[in-house]
C-alpha cells in the first residue's frame, strides 16, 4: 500500500488541496495523509523552521475528512511528516494544486515546489501539481479535472523503475481545462519566466514609509519545450527537477581554463 502524504502552500482548506486528495484517494491500495500549513504560504520559498516549535492540529476537510494542519511552512509539513509527525511511514508527497502556474525560475520562490523538493530532500520522491489559471477568473475555479489528469501522470511516473533509483522531484503543470480535454503530456525543461514587479512606496498612519511589491501578472517566453510553452499550447507539462544546482559548464571552464 502506498502511503501519500499531501501538502500544499495556499493553506490546509484549500479548494485545489481538496480536490487532490479526492483524486488521490481513488487510487487503489493507497493511503492519504494531509499535513499542510494553517495559512496561506505563497511565494515563501524554500523555509526550515528552527527558531521557535510548530504546532500541529486535527482539522476536518470540507468533505468531512480528517486532516492535519500546521503553522510551519510547506517544506516544514513536509519534514516533520517524514520525520514521525505521520505516525506511518510517508512514501510520496504530493503538494497543490496550486491555482497559478509555478514554470521557470517561478521553482525557487513556489512553497508548493519546495513542498516537493523538501520531500526529495528526505528521500522520498516529491510531486508539485499547479494550475495555469486566469489571473482575473468570475467565479470559484474547477480542480477536478485538473486532480483527475495530474494523478494519472503521477501513477505513471511512479511506475518508472527510475523512482526507484533516484528520488525525483516532479513539477507538473496543467492548462485551466473545465472540461479536462489537455493535447496530452509533454515532458519539458524550465522556460524563462518574466516578471513585471513594480514597487510602491506608501506612507503609514504616522508619517512612515512601507513598500509594497506589486505589478502585472508574469508572463513568459514561448520557447519550444519549455514548461510555460507547453501549458500555452494546452499540454500538462512534467518538468523532472534536480537540488544540485551547480553550474557544470561554468566549472568544466573553470577547472580546465582555455590558453
Amino acid at each position: 500500500m502506498t502511503h501519500f502524504l499531501v501538502t500544499n502552500d495556499d493553506g490546509v482548506f484549500a479548494p485545489g488541496l481538496l480536490a487532490l486528495v479526492q483524486a488521490i484517494r481513488q487510487i487503489p491500495g493507497c493511503e492519504v495523509s494531509v499535513l499542510a500549513p494553517d495559512h496561506n504560504w505563497s511565494a515563501c520559498g524554500h523555509v526550515k523552521t528552527m527558531t521557535r516549535p510548530l504546532r500541529v492540529r486535527d482539522v476536518k476537510l470540507a468533505d468531512g475528512s480528517q486532516a492535519f494542519s500546521c503553522d510551519g511552512a510547506p517544506s516544514d509539513c513536509v519534514a516533520i511528516a517524514i520525520m514521525g509527525a505521520i505516525e506511518k511511514p510517508i512514501d510520496v508527497v504530493v503538494s497543490g494544486i496550486n491555482p497559478n502556474a509555478n514554470v521557470g525560475l517561478d521553482v525557487t520562490y513556489s512553497g508548493t515546489v519546495t513542498a516537493a523538493m523538501e520531500a526529495s530532500i528526505n528521500g522520498k520522491p516529491g510531486v508539485a501539481v499547479s494550475l495555469d489559471a486566469p489571473e482575473q477568473y468570475d467565479g470559484e475555479l474547477n480542480f477536478a479535472s485538473a486532480a483527475k489528469a495530474a494523478v494519472e501522470v503521477i501513477q505513471g511516473l511512479l511506475a518508472d523503475t527510475i523512482v526507484k533509483i533516484q528520488p525525483p522531484i516532479w513539477n507538473i503543470n496543467l492548462p485551466y481545462r473545465e472540461d479536462g480535454q489537455y493535447k496530452g503530456v509533454l515532458y519539458t525543461r524550465q522556460g524563462v519566466r518574466l516578471y513585471r514587479d513594480a514597487l510602491e512606496k506608501r506612507l503609514d498612519p504616522r508619517g512612515k514609509p512601507y513598500y509594497w511589491i506589486g505589478g502585472e501578472a508574469p508572463t513568459g517566453l514561448m520557447d519550444e519545450g519549455t514548461d510555460y510553452w507547453a501549458i500555452k499550447q494546452g499540454y500538462i507539462s512534467v518538468t523532472p527537477l534536480q537540488m544540485d544546482m551547480t553550474n557544470k559548464s561554468l566549472l568544466e571552464i573553470l577547472n580546465h581554463p582555455m590558453g
